[in-house]
């Protein structure tokens, strides 16, 4: 029987980073992610692993690049400005096809903002913050289950595309305290042939994101372009509820997926015929799911911690025939289900409280 632990998302995802075998971590404290540096802190140096607290978020990320060159696992953690200052180094590391794992825990901005969960990183996350044609996969858990279970998948995917991806939480989630099933150590890693190891016996590798000849840089961009193509096709992951008979759907990921789907089944009480649909890759976003769901349902209400950044992309696949409204917070506030249900009601047209 599978071992079952009380433990927030934070601790969650630096568990489940141990488990899918990183060798490396290096971070920067910042709220409302400290847990996971606290912990890595205290886990890696126990297992004779790396651990190294950074002068700061740029240097972080660019040593992930180095220990990834090296060959290792490596990770970093990070909240919203702190994420800011990372991504010129994944721009780096995506143009050097470099593996790598960046969790960003998502707080009230912009600028410093505050320390509540938010979901304003949407934008920087999964249309690429850093300068250049490049994407990275991006990884939306909504409990503490989902951050440990798919920060080991991030490796996993990272090592597959030779791809920086991005773990998409909140502080809402980082902080919830939940019931987690352990799961079981990666044994096997993947052969990284192309590391930067040591010549002695072979022709050396290079690592490099530079390219001086003109001749040969667009080659290499879109080697990286058909990489893409190979991630929207293979990776896109979602979850969907009540969609068969769905007069309306709402779209939500993250901690806000939760309120989210509180209200569609209070909706569903009431006898309103409503689903719900939650993207768990951002990027690929799962675009041609809602546009086949778009041929039969006409209403579609986003819920967002934000001013409104996913809702482009649901607008883009369900097609500019369809209403598509917001339900939002912002600024580190939680959105709670009445306030989602209300927005259903106005949006069918029902006054509220029925």
């Amino acid at each position: 029987m599978s071992k079952k632990v009380l433990m927030a998302g934070n601790i969650a995802i630096a568990e489940g980073a141990i488990l899918a075998g990183c060798h490396a971590y290096f971070g920067y404290p910042i709220t409302p992610q400290n847990e996971i540096l606290e912990h890595m802190s205290k886990r890696m140096t126990e297992l004779g692993r790396v651990f190294l607290q950074t002068e700061s978020e740029l240097a972080a990320i660019n040593m992930v690049y180095g220990a990834s060159a090296a060959g290792c696992r490596a990770m970093t953690s990070t909240s919203s400005p702190g994420f800011s200052l990372q991504q010129e180094g994944i721009s780096y590391m995506a143009g050097a096809e470099l593996p790598a794992v960046i969790v960003n825990v998502m707080r009230g901005g912009p600028g410093l903002g505050n320390i509540g969960g938010a979901q304003g990183d949407y934008f920087q996350a999964t249309k690429g913050g850093g300068h250049g044609d490049y994407r990275v996969i991006n990884l939306a858990p909504n409990s503490a289950q989902e951050m440990m279970d798919l920060t080991m998948f991030a490796f996993e995917l990272a090592d597959r595309y030779r791809n920086p991806v991005v773990v998409l939480s909140d502080g809402f989630l980082g902080q919830a305290m939940e019931p987690v099933v352990m799961r079981e150590p990666a044994t096997e890693l993947p052969a990284k042939p192309w590391a930067i190891t040591g010549a002695k016996g072979r022709p050396k590798n290079t690592i490099n994101s530079f390219e001086m000849d003109p001749v040969n840089f667009p080659p290499r961009v879109g080697r990286l372009f058909e990489k893409l193509e190979r991630m929207c096709q293979n990776e896109v992951r979602y979850e969907g509820i009540n969609l068969d008979d769905a007069l309306l759907v709402i779209v939500a990921y993250g901690s806000v997926s939760r309120s989210a789907l509180t209200a569609m089944k209070m909706a569903r009480d009431e006898g309103l015929k409503v689903g719900f649909f939650r993207p768990i890759t951002l990027y690929p976003f799962p675009d041609k799911t809602l546009a086949n769901l778009a041929q039969k349902v006409n209403d579609f209400l986003v819920a967002e911690l934000s001013c409104g950044q996913m809702i482009d992309d649901v607008k883009l696949a369900v097609g500019r025939d369809k209403n598509v409204a917001l339900v939002n917070r912002y600024g580190g506030v939680p959105l709670p289900s009445d306030m989602i249900l209300s927005a259903i009601k106005k949006m069918i047209k029902q006054p509220v409280g029925g």
